[in-house]
């Protein structure tokens, strides 16, 4: 097997591997939030709004991704087809006797999974800076005296942002007759964050049971910052593990990379040589083992 499909695919799992801020941000705002629920709303489950196929998720991700990109699509993929080809050729420049089919798609399939993963990362992030002033306008409605469909329309026309987008679609479902439930079931859809989840469970079990409505929402709002507040304290903990974790990842590769110039018959002898084959094998995983330890030991940081 071509060596360069090996370091491909080290390449890859690695990127996956590696702990990311923001998906530590959210499994702490997930873990956290789940306590408080379990604490103060004993009758609260997520499960009717988790209970998805692999085929209801997979739809849900890609109408989330068409939200994401927005309008002018065609010119989006076109610039992603030529930024692949720009990119193909600049690594055709410094490695010659790669195959263009197979580096072509390569480099279409990590650009593919970089936007795609850039375009979450900054949907969640506009959603965590929007989403406490939708909650603060939600309880100022409700404190005038407004209803809970007149109060999420009044934020849907508030914001101008996805969180009010969405808002004003709840409001629009709400009055042609949707019940709150399955409301609530589409709005998570669109937003599957742990925030989001907690509100919708926490709103749908105040519906049923009962209550005052502004003082669950404040609850809502002093959970949320306490997570936030977490979070931050959580990657702020673990900041230097990480970015030691991605230069150490970044060593053998870059090192790899020198050597084909500094030391062309050691490249030679570790990428083409049967003899030196094992070499590589042992780099790439060792690699990946690596770094698997490091991902895991970032996931089990508990505040």
């Amino acid at each position: 097997m071509n060596p360069w499909l090996w370091i491909g695919i080290g390449l890859f799992l690695t990127a996956l591997v590696i702990p990311r801020s923001s998906a530590i941000s959210k499994h702490l705002a997930a873990d956290h939030m789940a306590r408080h629920a379990h604490d103060e709303h004993h009758a609260l489950d997520l499960r009717y709004l988790l209970e998805q196929s692999l085929r209801v998720r997979c739809k849900i991700l890609i109408d989330n991704l068409k939200a994401q990109i927005g309008s002018q699509l065609p010119i989006k993929v076109l610039v992603w087809v030529v930024s692949s080809i720009a990119v193909t050729l600049l690594i055709r420049y410094f490695l010659p006797e790669l195959a263009v089919g197979p580096v072509f798609f390569g480099v279409l399939l990590v650009l593919l999974i970089a936007v795609v993963r850039v375009l979450q990362i900054l949907e969640y992030r506009i959603f965590m800076a929007s989403f406490p002033d939708a909650l603060n306008l939600l309880t100022s409605a409700i404190s005038s005296g407004e209803s809970l469909m007149q109060a999420v329309i009044f934020v849907g026309n508030t914001l101008d942002n996805k969180v009010g987008h969405e808002f004003k679609l709840m409001g629009q479902r709400l009055s042609i007759g949707q019940s709150p439930e399955e409301v609530l079931k589409l709005s998570c859809k669109r937003f599957p964050y742990p925030p989001f989840y907690f509100f919708a469970t926490a709103l749908r079990a105040n519906i049923n049971r009962g209550g005052q409505l502004r003082d669950m929402i404040h609850r809502l709002n002093r959970v949320l910052f306490n997570s936030r507040a977490m979070a931050k304290k959580k990657n702020a903990m673990t900041s230097e593990a990480r970015t030691s974790a991605k230069i150490v990842s970044a060593i053998p590769f870059i090192f790899l990379l020198m050597m084909r110039y500094m030391a062309p018959e050691n490249f030679d002898f570790v990428m083409h040589n049967e003899a030196g084959r094992p070499i590589l094998y042992y780099m790439l995983i060792s690699e990946v083992l690596g770094i698997g330890v490091v991902w895991a030991l970032m996931k089990s940081v508990r505040l």
